[in-house]
């Protein structure tokens, strides 16, 4: 991916037959959904692809152990197969992980070893791993760090794993593959009309400032948080269509929690669960279910959130953890159908809706990063109806995603032009300079944070040590794009502005 080749197409286009509005899990998939089947698809992205919700997920690929408990059947069904495809198109991004769940009475063993098996047959040919009962033992065994008082045993069960933003922009590479163009730092504007209803976008690049007036038969709205905020472009008198939570996570070291097995608590206090998941060799605890009333880009995490997560990994853990023990912490938004009887954020819908309005803007939102391709599919469908577009069958279920060969051959290229871009960007870290140049060059990264928080993931793995590697990631970007000085000392300013959010102080 190459943004001024994309930038291109802009100009030499005059129409598109799908554009769509937002660069995450379910815009990237759509693009990729209907560039497959053959239209003339645009994606526009007003910040960097991914760098809201679908860069700060759990990193599960998951049924949805809680939404069985709460009785949806078809959300959890879909996602477990959804949960299967995207294992086999993906694996090289992709994991199984073995989950536990602890028990501490008898009745706690057989009602989750009820729930946990269900879950596992709902699967069917698509299961991970056959749920097994475990003895008190075999828990601490596979959970080292898992206090012992009055634990009789747990449940083991298996979930998917992934990496979400490289995904998400493997996803979007894919789509460009196939004929897409998607443009990252270019927001929508406006929209232009004829007899009412759509049938343009007014866009930004926002880097240039450049405008453009595009063109198209249907238009995808799937910016998942800020849903609302493109809804009012189209009519201003549009009730609110979602609603959000954020869920905060911490990252720390594997010290503090032992082992390669997951632990999943079922019910806190607030009625979440509560993961602890191994993950590129640290470890994820989170989340948690805040209501909020304003979707921010970079949402900050709250006082009692954070203790929140602190106090509940703390009653099952034998290593204390304190805030000085965090990596890491980030926020992501969930967008949840609006539904005025539910009190509870935690009790709204992950099902995902789509909304069609009076002047036929296709509104896709809700769901979860696992159920993306369903959710793409389903917007596509209705675009190619909006758009009296000729009909062609989706072909994602079993189309592959990745590009790993590509890059691979790419960077060891680069490496043999110059063996210094072979070292190693932290001693900790196995991220090189190369893949600096590579992100810049294929991935279209425009500055550090891009690299750092969503093409390599060192911001979340360890939010200090990216600021200490900032200034040479500025520097070999600033070389990689003919920038300057200025622009280098610029880029670490701001990335050290945003990286110190996610440090606890």
């Amino acid at each position: 991916m190459n943004r001024s080749k994309q930038l291109s197409a802009l100009t030499n286009t005059s129409q598109w037959d799908i554009v769509i509005i937002g660069g995450g899990a379910t815009g990237a998939g759509a693009a990729l959904d209907a560039a497959s089947r053959g239209y003339k698809t645009l994606l526009i992205e007003q910040y960097d692809f991914a760098k809201g919700t679908s860069s700060k997920s759990t990193k599960l690929v998951h049924g949805g152990v809680r939404y069985l408990q709460q009785g949806n059947i078809k959300l959890v069904l879909e996602a477990l197969r959804e949960r299967g495809r995207l294992l086999k198109n993906a694996p090289h991004l992709t994991s199984n992980q073995a989950f536990i769940v602890p028990v501490f009475s008898t009745w706690e063993k057989i009602f989750y070893a009820i729930g946990l098996k269900m879950y596992g047959l709902l699967a069917g040919k698509l299961s991970l791993g056959k749920t097994s009962i475990l003895n008190k033992q075999q828990v601490v065994e596979l959970l080292p760090s898992i206090k012992q008082d009055k634990l009789v045993g747990g449940i083991q069960y298996y979930d998917g794993q992934f990496d979400d933003s490289n995904l998400c922009i493997e996803i979007l590479g894919t789509a460009v593959k196939h004929g897409a163009t998607v443009i990252n730092y270019c927001k929508a504007i406006g929209f232009e009309k004829e007899a009412k209803k759509i049938n343009g976008v007014k866009i930004a690049d926002t880097i240039t400032n450049q405008e453009y007036n595009i063109k198209a038969k249907a238009v995808i709205n799937a910016t998942g948080a800020f849903t609302n905020q493109v809804m009012e472009m189209d009519d201003k008198a549009h009730h609110d269509f979602v609603t959000a939570s954020q869920g905060i996570h911490f990252i720390i070291n594997k010290e503090f929690f032992k082992g390669t097995t997951a632990m999943m608590i079922p019910k806190t206090d607030d009625g979440r669960v509560l993961f602890a998941v191994p993950w590129q060799d640290k470890v994820i605890v989170g989340t948690t279910d805040t209501p909020i009333n304003e979707a921010k880009i970079e949402p900050l995490p709250l006082a009692e959130e954070i203790e929140f997560i602190l106090n509940h990994i703390n009653r099952y853990g034998t290593e204390t953890i304190t805030r000085a023990n965090i990596n890491s912490v980030y926020v992501g938004l969930r967008p949840l159908i609006k539904v005025k009887s539910k009190a509870k954020t935690s009790a709204l819908s992950r099902d995902h809706a789509i909304h069609i309005s009076d002047a036929r803007l296709i509104t896709i939102t809700g769901g979860k990063w696992t159920t993306y391709r369903k959710m793409a599919s389903d917007a596509v469908n209705n675009a190619t109806f909006i758009g009296k577009l000729k009909q062609q069958k989706c072909i994602t279920e079993n189309l592959q995603i990745n590009l790993t060969d590509q890059k691979q051959e790419v960077i060891n290229n680069l490496i043999k032009q110059d063996a210094t871009l072979s070292e190693k960007i932290h001693p900790n870290y196995t991220y090189t300079k190369a893949e600096i140049i590579y992100a810049v060059n294929n991935q279209m990264a425009f500055n550090v944070e891009d690299v750092l928080a969503r093409r390599i993931r060192l911001l979340f793995l360890d939010a200090r040590v990216a600021m200490q590697v900032a200034p040479l990631v500025a520097s070999v970007m600033a070389s990689t794009l003919n920038k300057n000085q200025d622009w280098a000392e610029q880029q670490i300013s701001s990335f050290n502005a945003l990286a110190s959010n996610y440090i606890l102080s």
